[in-house]
């Protein structure tokens, strides 16, 4: 059986950083996303997986050329038009049954065998993942009837769900399902649906199953602090390796990983469930807290404290700085006393804006999502729920409440500060 992966989208919602990698390469404990996929998948017997791709597609075929898991054939969705529109183009490839990936979705070994054992058991032409979720509204919402689909309703309004069972982007499905790609009609949304294909078999008899896991068996990632969420499931299992120096006077308790060349300076304390990458140095007199993640060729300074965080490789934090319950893209370097604040004075979840739009994250404490090579001066403070895109620069003892673009200098300002585009400055 071919595996299909859906990884042409540009992420949008995973901004600031899918400005510079398609979301599927986005790293989880130093490895991308799609790599956790392609295990699953070889573990699972599949020898084969066709990649639809758009956005960034050197990267992605970069990565594809280094991964020896399973064979790989690169097909290009010349728009990214949307999960149906992405069906056309692997017609060619396709001559059986087929599972059916989206590309944000982290899936596991057992998950993919539960599936396919469950429709050899099952009478039914094709099965997908339904998962059991607290705000069905936000997803594609399962109506089931003797446990298969009836019909999908894409973010029905909220109190008109049919059930509680979302979408969990992961399929079996018949050959014949291509057919009905030519007959589809863009959405509300302006996009091709896959659910909209699916629809149109079940309406012609087709009988697709649905295999139920609850909402912590099932990651996605599809806005910033998922980036998070993913990385503490990843760490809940990590097993503690040292590799580098430790040196005395230097703390480690629980599971913690420490890579090659990796140097523990003394009066560090590392609490794990944690990971330190290859040839980074820690330390001295420093403080890194549980569900850290340190890439490798990272350097955290004296004093410093990383709570609950994700630092991207090559990624420097000077001394006196505290990062919390935060994301940091490749190459950022923090100025001395550079302060990630991670909670609301009112205690209320941190919003994030989304493609313009304020949400709520759900989560009471959450810090900042700094995109790659950003650098700060020294004594910034950046408020809880921030974005700053890649490439920015901001200024020493600026205070930052807003998102701020890619490529931008930050300025202090009577006004509090001003952002200038980079290329401006250099005019």
């Amino acid at each position: 059986m071919k595996a299909i992966i859906l990884a042409a989208g540009k992420g949008e919602r995973l901004q600031p950083f899918t400005y510079t990698k398609p979301k599927p390469l986005i790293p989880i404990v130093e490895r991308p996303l799609l790599d956790y996929t392609l295990e699953a998948l070889s573990k699972a017997g599949v020898e084969e997986a066709i990649i639809v791709g758009s956005y960034m597609l050197d990267e992605l075929m970069k990565y594809l050329k280094s991964q020896r898991k399973v064979r790989w054939k690169i097909v290009v969705q010349k728009e990214p038009l949307g999960t149906g529109d992405a069906l056309k183009y692997i017609e060619p490839y396709v001559n059986e049954n087929f599972i059916l990936i989206y590309g944000d979705i982290l899936a596991s070994y057992g998950m993919l065998k539960d599936m396919m054992s469950k429709l050899l058991r099952k009478r039914c032409d094709g099965l997908m993942l339904g998962v059991e979720v607290e705000n069905p509204w936000d997803y594609g919402v399962l109506k089931i009837v003797d446990n298969n689909v009836k019909f999908i309703v894409e973010k029905p309004k909220i109190g008109s769900e049919p059930s509680n069972i979302v979408n969990g982007g992961v399929y079996i499905l018949p050959r014949e399902i291509l057919s009905y790609v030519d007959s589809l009609k863009p959405s509300p949304r302006g996009e091709i649906e896959l659910t909209d294909a699916i629809n149109l078999m079940i309406r012609d008899g087709f009988k697709i199953g649905v295999h139920k896991v609850n909402s912590d068996e099932w990651f996605e990632l599809s806005k910033p602090w998922d980036i998070l969420l993913i990385t503490k499931r990843i760490l809940s299992g990590l097993k503690g390796k040292i590799l580098g120096d430790v040196e005395r006077g230097a703390t480690v308790r629980g599971p913690v990983f420490i890579g090659k060349d990796a140097r523990v300076l003394s009066g560090a304390y590392i609490e794990g469930p944690s990971y330190i990458g290859d040839n980074c140095t820690i330390g001295p007199n420093c403080y890194i807290r549980p569900y850290t993640v340190i890439g490798r060729d990272s350097r955290i300074g004296n004093a410093v404290e990383i709570k609950a965080s994700v630092l991207m490789s090559n990624t420097h934090v000077g001394h006196l700085s505290y990062v919390g319950d935060s994301v940091l893209g490749e190459g950022v370097n923090f100025g001395a006393g550079t302060l990630t604040a991670n909670l609301r004075f009112d205690d209320k979840p941190v919003p994030v804006t989304i493609r313009g739009e304020r949400l709520s994250s759900g989560l009471r404490k959450l810090g900042a999502f700094v995109g790659d090579y950003v650098k700060t001066g020294i004594n910034v403070s950046i408020m809880p729920g921030v974005k700053i895109g890649p490439y920015s620069w901001i200024a020493p003892g600026t205070v930052v409440y807003d998102d701020i673009p890619p490529n931008s200098i930050v300025k202090p300002s009577s006004k509090g500060y001003v952002v200038v585009r980079r290329h401006e400055e250099d005019s």
